[in-house]
């Protein structure tokens, strides 16, 4: 009897364990984009799944001086995944630093929409999100991804990196079913009003490509989901995202929920359920977050 007690108390102790939240950064604080109306709706699609243990860290605004920079040092180390709503001034070197080693080692990172857009220049951020947009990225940075009748090509024209026509709804067309992150999503759905994301160029290693949508510019299945391996780190990239009224769409909270759990561990277990509200190919399926303000379209 004695001993059964110990075995139901581990057993207790063991699924307690199992339970705890995901803890969760996001980085935000510059962008092109409005991230003061788009940071917390990646907080809220993240804490309300109940896996996860969300913060927010904010970096100095832009043209601060360096002593504000120098006293901005994220622990990244102690999160199992950073996300980034982030594109602006290049982060200190040292914070740099601690970001590749964090990702190398083994630590999970999720890039959404503009966050494609940052640091250029840093050839390490760029292996981590495998193609980006804008900042003067070119067929040097690397080839155009796109995908036809079901194959990758990797198209090394010449040509700038980032393109996008006037935002609307579009439907994404999934090319990978059996991922963890997209298993159980219908395969084609409608995305609410966004920017389709087209041209992204980069180095494109040791990527797969989820999801995909076509392009108004271009008429290729453009990669709006993609996955990363760098080092031990797992890396989720969606193009998506690029306001609140685009954010709060059923199957952007899934991927985002699904992509931090998968970049975290390695697996979609806490948030596999596909809700019954995911949108069809027909209708879109908007969130409602109370008390969030209205951001222009």
């Amino acid at each position: 009897m004695h001993q059964l007690s110990i075995a139901i108390l581990i057993s207790l102790l063991s699924l307690s364990h199992a339970a705890d939240p995901l803890r969760v950064l996001i980085v935000d604080g510059q962008n092109n984009h409005k991230w003061e109306f788009t940071t917390p709706v990646l907080k809220h699609a993240l804490a309300q799944s109940g896996a996860f243990e969300v913060t927010v860290t904010t970096t100095p605004p832009k043209g601060a001086p360096s002593t504000a920079w120098d006293a901005w040092r994220p622990v990244f180390r102690d999160y199992a995944v950073v996300v980034s709503n982030y594109n602006g001034e290049p982060w200190p070197e040292a914070v740099r630093a601690d970001f590749e080693a964090y990702v190398q080692g083994g630590g999970g990172f999720v890039s959404v929409h503009a966050a494609n857009n940052s640091f250029p220049e840093w050839q390490a951020y760029n292996e981590m999100i495998g193609v980006g947009g804008w900042g003067g990225r070119s067929e040097k940075s690397g080839p155009w991804l796109y995908v036809k009748d079901g194959k990758l090509f990797r198209d090394t024209r010449a040509g700038p990196g980032g393109a996008h026509g006037p935002q609307h709804e579009f439907v994404v067309e999934m090319q990978d079913l059996e991922h963890p992150i997209t298993r159980g999503f219908p395969s084609r759905w409608l995305h609410c009003k966004d920017e389709l994301y087209s041209r992204l160029r980069g180095p494109a290693q040791h990527i797969q490509i989820l999801a995909t949508a076509k392009s108004d510019l271009t008429g290729e299945q453009e990669p709006n989901l993609m996955v990363i391996q760098y080092g031990q780190g797992r890396v989720v990239h969606t193009t998506l995202g690029h306001a609140d009224y685009s954010m709060l769409d059923r199957g952007f909270y899934e991927i985002l929920e699904r992509g931090t759990e998968w970049a975290a561990t390695g697996k979609v277990e806490l948030t596999a359920a596909i809700p019954a509200d995911f949108p069809t190919e027909e209708k879109t399926s908007p969130v409602a977050l109370e008390g969030h303000p209205k951001q222009a379209k």
